[in-house]
């Protein structure tokens, strides 16, 4: 199996910023994408963005584009996701998932709250 653990959460003031970070362990040779999703309270799960584990291309939802980035240390197995500019609509448990064939492999989730 695939085991993702994520950090970095927490509590941060409107206009500020926070890393989160995405350690994978397990069976993670043939993943072949990596991802955040985040769910605001009370909401359904969303997309935030995307990162290929081969090419290193990303995609980004409209609502982070220009404010977040994805990235990947394949040395150390990490996928982190930089946001920046956050408001209170990006408050949410984010997700770290991992993308093996048809199947896909999910962190516990990490908080995020954006408030003053």
């Amino acid at each position: 199996q695939v085991q993702l653990v994520e950090s970095g959460g927490g509590l941060v003031q409107p206009g500020g910023s926070v890393r989160l970070s995405c350690a994978a362990s397990g069976s993670i040779s043939s993943i072949n994408v990596m991802a955040w999703d985040r769910q605001p309270p009370g909401k359904q799960r969303e997309l935030v963005a995307t990162i290929s584990t081969s090419t290193g291309s990303t995609n980004y939802a409209n609502s982070v584009k220009g404010r977040f980035t994805i990235s990947r240390d394949n040395d150390k197995n990490t996928v982190y996701l930089q946001m920046n500019s956050l408001s209170p609509k990006d408050t949410a448990v984010y997700y770290c998932n991992a993308a093996r064939g048809v199947f896909r492999f999910w962190g516990q989730g990490t908080q995020v709250t954006v408030s003053s």
